[in-house]
């Protein structure tokens, strides 16, 4: 059962907390994923796998944090993006609110790569710091689930960005985010150095799609999702024996 913070009052929260609850939180983005799918796409992939994270553990499900560090396509009309230092005092005052409300621990499900870094620094710095433990979940096994669903091949090693698997989540949980007639398979020369220097997207893709949308469906969204929860829940079932 999720319980949604946005339905509870404080004396509701209190009481859930008291019996050990977790809070569950996705961080996402709003950036460019090609002409065909919703800016929010990382915030709508992350919040379904949330969801069903919190159900799983009857958790507390915290508004979704619908920005990120998005530096790389900052160049694409619609994107926001956070400064990572942004981005980590918000993740880092959340994680200490809920700490002080009596939340046993905190689950952070990340839908987008350039959350990582920012988020990865909150949670150190609450073990560290505050001694409050605080799990990231980054898609699980991807690149094997991705294997095992997709038909079409990733543009590169494991980056996927507005391709088969996101648009098919996007079309399983928020149909109208996606257009699938401007829906195109674009596979870019990746520069040697990318990875390694700060390069934005758009000077070796103009697109913004990187692997082909165009065998994604709503059917592939909902097998992503159930294999991505039982993955995360592998892990967050470790997790919480040792809170």
């Amino acid at each position: 059962m999720i319980h949604y913070s946005e339905k509870l009052s404080w004396t509701e929260f209190h009481e859930l907390a008291n019996e050990g609850a977790i809070g569950v939180i996705a961080v996402g983005a709003h950036e460019e994923h090609g002409p065909h799918c919703s800016l929010l796409t990382d915030t709508i992939i992350s919040n379904a796998l949330a969801e069903r994270i919190a159900d799983r553990i009857s958790g507390i499900l915290l508004p979704k944090i619908s920005y990120g560090e998005s530096w790389s396509v900052n160049d694409f009309p619609g994107t926001i993006t956070l400064e990572p230092e942004t981005l980590t005092a918000l993740v880092l005052d959340i994680a200490r609110s809920v700490k002080k409300g009596g939340l046993r621990a905190l689950i952070i499900v990340n839908g987008h790569y350039g959350n990582m870094s920012p988020i990865t620094l909150a949670a150190r710095r609450m073990r560290s710091e505050e001694n409050y433990p605080v799990l990231i979940l980054n898609f699980p096994e991807l690149e094997t689930i991705a294997k095992s669903i997709c038909e079409s091949s990733p543009a590169g090693g494991m980056f996927y960005h507005a391709d088969e698997f996101e648009t098919s989540i996007v079309l399983a949980e928020y149909p109208e985010g996606v257009k699938m007639e401007k829906a195109q398979p674009d596979y870019p020369e990746f520069p040697p150095a990318y990875g390694e220097t700060q390069v934005l997207i758009s000077s070796f893709n103009p697109v913004g799609v990187f692997g082909d949308p165009t065998k994604a469906s709503a059917e592939k969204g909902e097998r992503f999702l159930a294999a991505f929860t039982e993955s995360c829940m592998k892990i967050v079932n470790d997790f919480q024996k040792t809170l």
